[in-house]
């Protein structure tokens, strides 16, 4: 039975976004560590900008980003000069090494970024850094945010693609997770945008939410769709109160449980790919045309913090509180209290909190887990060639999780490792068997379903 298998796998497990996962960083890995990482990268290699804005003027009650609530501008205003100073730090690390193709500001609400301040950090990112012929700028929006000027400023800042969180357009729902937003905003965002050269938009929708009904999502689902996005994210709502204090504001008598969430997560996906959006992973969607579908039909999609995404740039260097970094030698993540990251960026620049360096053995169960999660796929051939002889144990790990396999979720015939179409929900599951961390440390995580 279906709903036996969603229950079995429903544990909780990582998202992998990163491998090693988060909870596995240490204070090890600090800012001369950082420092030396940075000098070291060679000149062409293509570098991702990630840039953190922590406020937002209310608290989504479902947020499991690293935020808070602010009434005034001032303490934005304050933190952007903050923020500069990183940047002008890490740029001469650098010394002109890298060239950018990818600039994103997500948080937070980096929408709530007046005019000039967010013409400040763009026009430093282009001064102090090489940027790439082909450079794509993305904004998270919230269209709460979104006074007349706004839509001008993001414009001529040069955001090439604009990312919106739409949750669910049902006003029970709404209100359960404190996130007012009519359809109608968010058509006017998504016209707002497009009028002024933006050529790629991207809407969020959420599953799993309190009071959320399959007839309530299917009704979210087909508003969405009349804005015809070039991508769909289709997220299960993670409910981590134990991390997030304010989640607990969330009945969790209203929540659906894991069957109802599979349903709800299978017949929304159904309606997208019926609109001729492509599935991508596990949850997302875009157009065929769009880079994102065309990435994933060549295997080249990747996976970092922000989802599944196009971009292969082998180093993703994080600004601001809380914001994580991926180099080549491995991960690190700034200060996230938004008072110790200022401290220390003013008096040393840099605001390493912890990271972790990678061993050649994370290396390769990043690569064999990142595969899993982007083309639900492993071939041998490929993982031998990268890695050698210590790929056997992995291998052998593949075949122990097949022969223990009796719900028909993996297929592995020796030359390819991959998840079945019955398996493809259930490819967190799969990918944790590869994870040499799981289990050690108390880390919790979120629902796999």
């Amino acid at each position: 039975m279906l709903d036996d298998l969603v229950r079995r796998y429903s544990k909780p497990v990582p998202r992998y976004t990163s491998y090693p996962t988060a909870p596995h960083f240490h204070p090890g890995v600090d800012r001369v560590t950082y420092a030396q990482w940075l000098r070291s990268i060679p000149r062409d290699t293509a570098l991702s900008l990630y840039i953190h804005i922590p406020f937002c003027d209310r608290l989504c009650w479902f947020c499991g980003c690293h935020t808070k609530q602010v009434l005034r501008y001032d303490p934005i205003a304050a933190y952007i000069p903050v923020v500069m100073r990183e940047i002008e730090t890490v740029a001469k690390l650098l010394d002109g090494q890298g060239r950018v193709t990818a600039l994103h500001l997500g948080g937070g609400s980096p929408s709530m970024l007046r005019g000039g301040d967010l013409a400040a950090l763009a026009n430093l990112i282009r001064s102090r850094f090489t940027i790439a012929d082909r450079f794509e700028f993305s904004v998270e929006i919230d269209p709460n945010d979104m006074v007349s000027e706004r839509y001008d400023d993001l414009a001529e800042a040069g955001v090439s693609r604009v990312s919106i969180g739409v949750q669910d357009f049902d006003p029970k729902v709404q209100a359960a997770i404190n996130r007012l937003q009519s359809f109608e905003q968010t058509a006017a965002v998504v016209e707002g945008m497009r009028a002024r050269g933006v050529g790629s938009v991207n809407l969020d929708v959420l599953y799993g939410l309190p009071h959320q009904t399959l007839e309530g999502l299917e009704r979210t689902v087909a508003q969405t769709l009349s804005l015809r996005p070039d991508r769909l994210a289709l997220f299960g709502y993670a409910h981590v109160p134990w991390m997030k204090a304010h989640q607990r504001m969330i009945p969790e008598a209203a929540l659906p449980g894991v069957v109802e969430r599979f349903a709800q997560s299978a017949m929304a996906a159904e309606r997208i790919r019926g609109a001729g959006y492509e599935a991508i992973g596990i949850d997302h969607f875009a157009l065929p045309t769009d880079t994102l579908a065309q990435s994933a039909r060549g295997h080249q999609l990747h996976r970092n913090f922000q989802g599944y995404t196009t971009d292969a740039a082998p180093a993703l260097i994080g600004f601001g509180a809380s914001s994580i970094g991926s180099l080549p030698q491995g991960y690190v993540q700034n200060q996230v209290a938004t008072g110790e990251y200022t401290r220390q960026v003013n008096e040393h620049g840099l605001a390493i909190g912890r990271g972790v360096a990678l061993t050649p053995e994370d290396r390769m169960r990043r690569w064999v887990i990142e595969r899993l999660m982007c083309d639900f796929a492993v071939p041998l051939e490929e993982l031998m060639r990268r890695f050698g002889p210590p790929a056997e144990a992995v291998a052998a790990e593949m075949l122990g999780v097949a022969f223990e396999d009796s719900d028909g979720l993996v297929d592995f015939d020796g030359d390819c490792f991959a998840m079945t179409e019955k398996g493809r929900p259930f490819v967190r599951s799969i990918a944790a068997a590869f994870d040499s961390y799981l289990g050690a440390g108390k880390a919790r995580h979120s629902l796999a379903v």
